[in-house]
């Protein structure tokens, strides 16, 4: 089938946040992070040498990838979108480039990545990965340090570790890092249904269309979100937890060359797992925002966020078997 005849009629999907960040959980010297507990290095702004410690403490013992996949299909999801590496710099696969992998730097010793791949061919479901491709907190030369502010105020670059801006340069984290890594991705894991870039806050059009051409080169059926930048994609992603009332009023009206929309949404207020958002939607509430957004063409990716142990929390299992029965 043609991709994007695929990507049309997917109407549903499963996406992971899970790193490191999974193992503060939300908390830090008994404070707690903002509402994104993906981004706890940043709002504590916490120096590298100590956040690469949780790598010693980071092992998985209840990670079944197939367990992941077999839920997925049971809720009715058509694919799943997993973060390979987040802002933070931490790549959940066995990365070739960089040892900072939770591969080479856990007592896991796995590529988590591979499973996830692994699981999906035995159940013929659609793996996409997700892949922070401008913010690496990890990298002087990560992105972001062009852009005042982060996500909830927080800064996009890691301004603590290096505070000097006018040293940065993000082609040296791009040509060294980010470049190969993205090839490592599309070469290692078979058929990938899409590749899910995040905040183009640095990328100039040579480094958006050197990832695109690349994807096309290596993985030409795989499709690319619109978070990739400078106008270069094959579907419009909308904005975090968008709902809108039609396609002619999504936020900053983009629009999609074959018609293909995904909304990315939370289960409570956070993407990576944390142990005091208890603000969790409704079984209900999923059901009706599935059925709002696929009505307009919109494809429903519906976020967990894994503990460090990685279990789905029991809210989340509980929301999305709830969802499937409505």
């Amino acid at each position: 089938m043609d991709p994007k005849e695929w990507f049309k009629n997917a109407k549903y999907g499963m996406m992971v946040h899970w790193g490191l960040y999974s193992v503060l959980a939300g908390e830090y010297k008994g404070k707690k992070s903002g509402a994104y507990a993906e981004w706890i290095q940043s709002y504590f702004r916490i120096p590298i040498k100590e956040y690469e410690k949780l790598a010693a403490a980071f092992d998985p013992i209840f990670f079944d990838a197939e367990e992941w996949i077999k839920f997925a299909i049971e809720c009715g999801m058509q694919y799943i979108v997993v973060t390979s590496k987040h802002h933070d710099g931490f790549a959940m696969f066995g990365s070739e480039t960089d040892k900072y992998n939770i591969r080479d730097m856990t007592p896991f010793g796995r590529d988590a990545i591979s499973e996830i791949g692994e699981a999906c061919y035995k159940y013929n479901f659609k793996m996409g990965l997700y892949y922070s491709q401008d913010l690496d907190w990890h990298e002087e030369h990560g992105g972001g340090y062009r852009s005042v502010g982060g996500s909830a105020g927080m800064s996009w670059d890691n301004s603590w570790d290096f505070p000097e801006t006018d040293r940065k340069d993000y082609n040296i984290c791009f040509e060294e890092k980010i470049y190969p890594q993205v090839k490592e991705i599309l070469t290692k894991y078979g058929d990938l249904c899409l590749i899910w870039f995040d905040v183009p806050k640095t990328l100039e059009e040579k480094h958006s269309r050197m990832l695109y051409d690349a994807i096309k080169q290596y993985q030409p059926d795989c499709l690319i979100n619109s978070r990739l930048g400078n106008g270069i994609y094959d579907y419009v992603s909308l904005g975090d937890n968008e709902i809108p009332d039609s396609i002619a009023n999504i936020r900053g009206a983009k629009k999609s060359p074959y018609g293909l929309y995904e909304c990315a949404a939370t289960l409570n207020d956070t993407w990576g797992f944390s142990y005091h958002d208890q603000n969790w939607k409704t079984a209900e509430q999923i059901a009706v925002n599935r059925n709002h957004l696929n009505g307009l063409g919109i494809n429903y990716l519906l976020n967990v966020g894994p503990d460090a142990l990685g279990r789905i929390p029991a809210q989340s299992i509980d929301i999305l078997r709830g969802a499937a029965k409505l």
